[in-house]
């Protein structure tokens, strides 16, 4: 007669299934600008940075720029109550960014924000030093 002192649900090991790249279902191919609400786009001159925060006061929209780091913060709190029925309602909702300002900005010209649609865009000046520079080719004749 055997006695089993560990049950044997506890010897096997557990199953893991690798999702197939054929099923869109499973995420493979989302842009992290489609999960995060966060896009970063450049052009010659200025480097822009928008940030989804629906629904939030541009009031209560924290933005901070240090060391190559832009961090944008929200949070809100709503409330309701209804003395005469047996109504309470409580909603919160915060949003939290951080990303690295890609290039080179220019410390000197303070950052553009702004808010429109429940979208925060911060703008940034290029460093002088990085704008593309035309060189005049010359001929030379022997």
């Amino acid at each position: 007669m055997s006695v089993n002192i560990i049950p044997k649900k506890m010897l096997s090991f557990p199953s893991f299934s690798i999702p197939s790249l054929w099923d869109e279902d499973e995420g493979w191919f989302m842009t992290p600008s489609t999960q995060s609400g966060l896009s970063v786009s450049e052009d010659d001159g200025k480097v822009y940075i928008e940030a989804a925060v629906p629904g939030i006061n541009p009031k209560d929209v924290e933005v901070t720029f240090q060391d190559g780091y832009l961090w944008v913060r929200a949070e809100t709190k709503e409330e309701e109550k209804d003395k005469n029925k047996k109504y309470y309602r409580q909603a919160s909702r915060s949003f939290s960014y951080r990303v690295v300002v890609p290039g080179e900005v220019d410390l000197n010209k303070e950052p553009e924000a702004t808010y429109k649609h429940g979208i925060m865009t911060i703008t940034f000046e290029k460093s002088p030093k990085l704008q593309p520079k035309k060189i005049q080719v010359k001929t030379i004749e022997e």
